[in-house]
């Protein structure tokens, strides 16, 4: 299935949280956090406000944007203003 984002929304898949700590401590599922990191897989056709590229690793606001499956993997559509940072 594609997803093409419309406006200045981008389309992000979600990072898997950690599921071992540094120490090597096994993080039981209904413990981990939902993490706020993913990168860019397709962005929408307002190029003037959208200042990320497809490909980059992103940090985003804990509960912005909506929730969809692709493909058995969890994504999330995003306006830009609800992108926080970008990770190098």
């Amino acid at each position: 299935m594609k997803i093409k984002p419309l406006g200045d929304r981008v389309l992000i898949k979600i990072e898997e949280a950690e599921t071992k700590t540094a120490s090597g401590l096994f993080i039981p599922q209904t413990a981990q956090e939902k993490t706020q990191q993913g990168v860019v897989v397709t962005i929408g056709d307002d190029t003037e406000t959208i200042k990320v590229k497809v490909g980059e690793k992103v940090m985003y606001d804990k509960y912005a944007g909506t929730p969809i499956k692709i493909d058995g993997s969890e994504h999330l559509i995003l306006q830009m203003q609800d992108i926080i940072a970008v990770i190098e």
